[in-house]
């Protein structure tokens, strides 16, 4: 907690009254909440396969609780590095399981969380919890549960890792898939404790999408929360319009100043490997290659070109292939060396 308070605090720095514009400090500036401990609580679960397994849980703010699964190979002394694994959609820390375990055969302590209304997280089966809070923001409840306040949450999690003995506060690295990757690359943009960030079939530029009505993939992730609200507004047919208006409430700047060019380049100069599909419905190609060339150019422009990597999966829809996991996992050993 006391190292995360000055970097927040430089991070959000002000000259008298005057707004300094910057997407690190503006999207603090939405996703900061007052702070509270983190009252860890920790529980050790069966060793599996010569693998010690914890489940965690702390505090992000005084309303929620980040629960978790640790995984790290058994008797072992010294710091590790640690990854950070975020689900997609509908998902939990049980869909990570198997990629942190992976990881942990590598080297690596391994972490998942549920994000918010996903997993222990929710009251009930499927994805209402987390479509009834998409409508409440809507309508002006606080918060941002779509994507930014998990990213908070992960922020969060930094903040515990810190803590623990067993773990190399200098060698972080962030993986996420699906809504787990686009929160990845916001935390790891706003976050510079994220050593290494691999965000999958995430990646993407709202604004393209938006201007080339080819949105409705993104939003088919949270089709009945999107109905409801254009229900409530009187809209029978959304187009590109009415989902602007949509993000900016819900997520505003998503499609501007927190866009995917734009965060991107924030990560620079850190290694950065971003995993996408030639035919995802979910994120367009060409907005895809969108981010990918502002990126590109962020990186060369700090002669760190050889951090920045693509891997677009062809003739691939929204998943995540073997092989690229395989190279995200050797991306991670190849820059946080376990």
């Amino acid at each position: 907690m006391k190292r995360f308070l000055p970097l927040l605090a430089s991070l959000l720095w002000v000259t008298g009254c005057t707004h300094v514009s910057h997407p690190r400090t503006d999207f603090l500036r939405v996703i900061e909440r007052p702070h509270v401990a983190l009252t860890p609580l920790v529980q050790a679960l069966p060793t599996t396969n010569g693998f010690a397994q914890f489940h965690f849980s702390f505090a992000s703010d005084a309303q929620n609780r980040v629960p978790g699964i640790l995984i790290e190979p058994k008797n072992f002394s010294g710091k590790r590095p640690v990854i950070i694994a975020l689900h997609g959609t509908g998902g939990s820390t049980a869909n990570m399981a198997a990629l942190c375990r992976k990881l942990a055969e590598r080297g690596f302590i391994a972490v998942a969380i549920d994000g918010r209304y996903h997993g222990e997280r929710k009251s009930g089966k499927g994805n209402a919890d987390y479509h009834a809070a998409i409508v409440r923001a809507w309508h002006g409840d606080g918060g941002h549960p779509l994507y930014y306040d998990t990213a908070w949450d992960v922020m969060r999690l930094v903040d515990y890792l810190q803590t623990r003995d067993d773990v190399d506060a200098s060698r972080i690295g962030l993986i996420g898939i699906s809504k787990g990757g686009i929160e990845t690359y916001f935390a790891a943009a706003v976050d510079p404790r994220i050593a290494v960030a691999v965000p999958c079939i995430g990646v993407q530029s709202f604004s393209w999408a938006l201007k080339h009505n080819e949105w409705q993939g993104r939003i088919a992730t949270i089709q009945p929360a999107f109905d409801t609200i254009a229900k409530d507004a009187g809209i029978a047919k959304p187009n590109s319009a009415f989902v602007k208006k949509f993000y900016d409430r819900v997520v505003p700047g998503i499609d501007g100043e927190f866009d995917g060019p734009e965060m991107l380049k924030l990560i620079t100069p850190r290694p950065l490997l971003v995993i996408n599909s030639d035919a995802d419905e979910h994120t367009p190609l060409p907005g895809v290659e969108q981010c990918v060339v502002v990126a590109e150019k962020s990186y060369a422009s700090a002669s760190a070109s050889e951090k920045f990597s693509v891997i677009i999966q062809t003739n691939t829809a929204h998943k995540v292939l073997p092989e690229s996991e395989r190279a995200a996992i050797d991306w991670f050993v190849k820059w946080l060396k376990p």
